[in-house]
């Protein structure tokens, strides 16, 4: 599995779609929280919503799970978990969320993403890896694994910044293509054992996954390189939606 390269169908090049909504590709940013909520979530639904605006892609954004049906998702080519946490998809949902990958749909997990639905082996297949703890917020060196990836290549490649660094319960799957991955002797509290990864994507169950464990302060989101970070993963999620005739 390759998931690095670039863009394909509706989102190739630097347009994603044409002003008639019909056409634009479409966003939903999904942020239901059945355990901690984190206070950037406003925040990163807003900064959503301008990448779309100045990128010509559609964003929806809900709290509400009814929404994970067949009518629900029609048309959707990207879903993004922002910081979701707990069990937030019944079973119904969670067959159509399924489905919906199974017929090529794209997913984007943000930071909490990976601290959701623990019981769910389809979703712990599709976020690659689930939350374990974190340190204190502090600064550390993000080190680019893979400098061709649409969602890195414009970083440096030591990339200093500050977040709160997800310790996870066991190193990504296998199938995984690691992106970033910290340098542990730059900031205290790391329990991977190695190589500790945090972001990643891979083409799983018809669709495409990306997923970053950045995006835990408001501040994240008014961050220049983190913004591209964050709309080069979308739009690498949604590689395979519809074309739209305009390239």
């Amino acid at each position: 599995m390759v998931c690095s390269g670039g863009l394909s169908g509706g989102l190739s090049g630097g347009h994603l779609g044409t002003s008639d909504d019909v056409d634009m590709i479409q966003v939903l940013v999904f942020s239901h929280t059945a355990g901690f909520r984190h206070d950037s979530i406003d925040a990163g639904i807003k900064a959503i919503q301008e990448l779309g605006q100045s990128h010509d892609f559609h964003v929806v954004a809900t709290e509400d799970p009814t929404r994970f049906s067949s009518l629900g998702l029609k048309g959707i080519d990207v879903i993004v978990f922002l910081s979701t946490t707990g069990d937030v998809l019944n079973d119904d949902q969670q067959k159509a969320f399924e489905q919906y990958m199974d017929d090529g749909g794209g997913y984007v997990g943000i930071h909490a993403a990976s601290d959701t639905e623990y019981d769910w082996p389809f979703y712990g297949s599709l976020v690659g890896a689930y939350f374990h703890s974190h340190p204190a917020i502090q600064e550390a060196i993000v080190m680019v694994v893979d400098p061709q990836h649409p969602a890195t290549s414009f970083l440096p490649l030591e990339w200093r910044r500050t977040d709160e660094w997800y310790n996870f319960r066991e190193a990504p799957l296998d199938s995984v293509q690691i992106l970033l991955t910290l340098d542990t002797s730059s900031y205290e509290g790391s329990t991977m054992a190695s190589e500790h990864p945090i972001a990643w994507c891979h083409e799983i169950h018809g669709g495409h996954a990306f997923y970053t464990g950045l995006g835990h302060p408001r501040e994240s989101f008014e961050e220049p390189l983190f913004l591209r970070h964050l709309l080069e993963g979308i739009r690498w999620a949604g590689r395979s939606a519809k074309p739209t005739g305009d390239s």
